[in-house]
């Protein structure tokens, strides 16, 4: 862990442009992004959401004009609405 000068000098640096998210979640959403860290070759799994959230956004605004997009994006909504309770 940080300390409190170190936080403190990254905050100031940092405060017009991030922002610290610390979230609890499961055991098996902390093992998947850091695979997907691995397999994009990013930098840890902070940059891992940032790459999700990257790539949802994308496939959302691809799915305005392609089918195939909105069909599989309506799809993994679906997917993650039913099984939700094994992501949070």
């Amino acid at each position: 862990m940080a300390t409190q000068t170190a936080q403190q000098r990254w905050r100031q640096k940092n405060r017009m442009v991030k922002s610290q998210l610390n979230v609890m979640v499961r055991r098996l959403v902390h093992d998947d992004l850091a695979e997907i860290a691995d397999a994009r070759a990013l930098r840890g799994k902070a940059e891992a959401v940032s790459f999700c959230s990257f790539v949802t956004k994308g496939l959302a605004q691809y799915a305005d004009h392609d089918r195939e997009a909105a069909r599989l994006l309506r799809l993994f909504e679906l997917a993650y609405m039913r099984d939700r309770e094994v992501y949070r």
